[in-house]
């Protein structure tokens, strides 16, 4: 019990530093630790990761709020897409084939990786247009924060609001009808299509999951796919890490999380688009 506490706190501490850093969560690597490398039942790995998505959203939230980093107007504008998504996730569960799904959001996030990659090829991190989006000034989108890495105020605008809305929808679609969480889409919808800097989109991203984690917790919890041993101790270890990773990712340039980033992204979307094709890959 002793030495699988600490390995659950070691994993938690990794887990949490690099969700916090990256905005996806924990999940995608608690999951196949817990799965592959401990021989897990999926039953309990997906319980614990909703666990590690909530844990990782409340150690680096407090931190990127205090520090202004991320964006609470927009977690909260996109917060009702996702969360709309998913209540017509659910309700089309048995009447849409999921692998048309897979395939859709495969190829976005594969198109999101390309587009990250050109972004770090030009260096362009902010847009600046000599006339804003109406609908974010409207809104009142636009943000500004503090680059720890270049030290210096950074002001951001935000275009395509509507096809963010839309992508944070069918997200939300695709969490509540495949299962699956959302970080990479919520990251893609702000950095991709809305134009966000990467930073206040990866700690936005961040708050948004937390939020939509804690609202299917509670099904998990009673359902029995929550075991104290496993979640107790690496809940403990991602909310170290998580405070840790959000130290880490405001004094990193950009470029080096996108770096990071677009292989993971690149990966999530190929693996979604073999699914759908009914071709296993790993």
């Amino acid at each position: 019990m002793v030495q699988t506490a600490l390995i659950m706190l070691g994993v938690g501490i990794f887990a949490g530093i690099a969700g916090s850093i990256l905005g996806i969560g924990g999940g995608m690597i608690i999951t196949p630790i817990l799965t592959l490398g401990m021989g897990l039942d999926i039953k309990y790995a997906i319980g614990a990761s909703i666990i590690a998505v909530i844990a990782t959203s409340s150690g680096s939230t407090i931190a990127y709020l205090r520090d202004n980093v991320l964006n609470l107007r927009i977690a909260m504008f996109l917060e009702i897409a996702t969360t709309i998504g998913a209540i017509s996730g659910a309700l089309l569960t048995g009447v849409l084939d999921p692998k048309y799904l897979y395939l859709l959001f495969g190829a976005l996030l594969v198109f999101s990786g390309w587009n990250m990659y050109r972004k770090l090829r030009r260096g362009q991190e902010v847009l600046q247009r000599v006339e804003p989006d109406k609908i974010a000034t409207k809104l009142k989108l636009n943000g500004s924060y503090f680059d720890k890495a270049e030290m210096k105020d950074v002001d951001y605008q935000v275009e395509n609001v509507p096809a963010g809305f839309a992508v944070m929808y069918g997200a939300g679609v695709a969490s509540g009808l495949l299962g699956i969480g959302s970080g990479a889409f919520k990251v893609m919808a702000m950095d991709t299509f809305m134009k966000m800097p990467l930073k206040p989109s990866s700690s936005t991203s961040n708050l948004m999951m937390g939020v939509t984690a804690a609202a299917s917790a509670t099904v998990y919890f009673f359902n029995g796919s929550i075991l104290p041993s496993i979640a107790v101790p690496m809940a403990l270890g991602i909310l170290v890490g998580a405070v840790i990773g959000s130290r880490i990712m405001q004094v990193l340039p950009a470029r080096w999380i996108r770096i990071v980033f677009i292989p993971i992204i690149l990966y999530i979307g190929l693996q979604m688009l073999f699914k759908g094709l009914g071709v296993h890959f790993l």
